[in-house]
């Protein structure tokens, strides 16, 4: 079930205060008493919360099928919370909330925010939800990046993280800047104020389209679908999904947040057991020989796993059976500290 949470105001790392924040999340399980079995999942760039719901293929719904009694996100063994970032689209605070000094969206107004305010927001709800441990944070590609921040930010609090078909730092050519440049180049746009001009919806399906195409979802499907037709129904049907309902500044506010992050020099913090995986054929996060060296300076026993897939970058919904060993593993036995 979908839930919001008020966690009132927020000063980011910048020194700026939100003046009022909702983090929107979902959870599975049951809470111990003493508030020490849960297991953060994080998720990508543009997805939020129902990558656990299950559904279709897409980041929408890709790790459901790793969810439930016996799974290895069990159901009966943790208490599983999945929450929306900060400056998302999906029931947190972000450009498309209202700001409370003008009534209207933030839009191109909202303050840039780092890896660890959204780290911040995210310990700031657990903490209300009564969470005083976790046994491990995990999720794909910038949700990879959010573990890591939480095992550097919360030492003590972090078991175990899981990096899948992520990074260390941002891929290169990703920025704020960048984003915001391809944005501009539609007349949906509007200098940024779309939201009064009826959004940007042809544009953000049309790169949805592109975006699951290039990250292996079109290859799935030509799998499993002889007729092209079918095959393109199936494309749109989530990508459709996703452009009602996701906001365009959300794009460039987690660019930017992404173009800050580098833990590349960082490694040797990192004390929680660590699951590290990527994808022989991912165009964003290739294997790199300088990660796998980086990863040998961490102090709480890692695991790196190269799936040789031809998903790409879906890889981590899509091959999830693969990654069922792995993450028993990562969740096996963990003292609680």
């Amino acid at each position: 079930m979908n839930h919001t949470l008020s966690i009132g105001s927020f000063e980011l790392e910048s020194g700026r205060v939100l003046p009022a924040v909702d983090v929107g999340y979902v959870t599975h399980g049951t809470l111990a008493p003493d508030g020490r079995n849960a297991v953060l999942v994080t998720h990508g760039y543009t997805s939020g919360p129902s990558m656990l719901s299950p559904g279709h293929l897409t980041a929408e719904g890709s790790w459901a099928p790793l969810l439930g009694p016996g799974r290895p996100l069990d159901t009966e063994r943790f208490f599983i919370v999945c929450s929306n970032m900060l400056g998302s689209a999906f029931g947190t605070t972000g450009p498309a909330s209202i700001d409370p000094a003008t009534g209207r969206p933030w839009g191109g107004d909202f303050p840039a925010i780092t890896l660890g305010d959204i780290v911040g927001v995210q310990h700031r709800l657990l903490a209300q939800l009564g969470i005083r441990h976790l046994r491990a944070v995990v999720g794909p590609s910038y949700g990879g990046w959010q573990a890591l921040q939480w095992a550097l930010d919360q030492p003590d609090m972090v078991d175990a993280i899981g990096v899948l078909i992520s990074g260390l730092t941002h891929p290169p050519g990703l920025s704020a800047a960048s984003v915001r440049a391809r944005l501009a180049e539609s007349p949906q746009w509007h200098g940024g104020r779309y939201y009064e001009h009826g959004g940007m919806y042809q544009d953000l399906l049309q790169m949805r389209l592109q975006t699951l195409r290039s990250y292996g979802l079109e290859r799935l499907y030509e799998d499993r679908m002889p007729d092209p037709q079918e095959r393109q129904a199936a494309l749109e049907r989530p990508a459709r999904e996703w452009a009602s309902r996701f906001d365009p500044h959300s794009m460039v506010v987690l660019a930017g947040a992404a173009e800050r992050f580098d833990v590349r020099a960082r490694m040797a913090e990192i004390r929680a057991r660590l699951l590290f995986v990527v994808c022989t054929t991912d165009a964003i996060f290739p294997p790199n020989p300088q990660v796998r060296a980086l990863l040998q300076r961490t102090r709480g026993g890692h695991r790196y796993l190269e799936l040789d897939s031809p998903y790409g970058h879906m890889a981590s919904g899509i091959e999830w059976r693969r990654l069922e060993p792995e993450l028993r593993w990562l969740l096996a036995d963990l003292p609680c500290q």
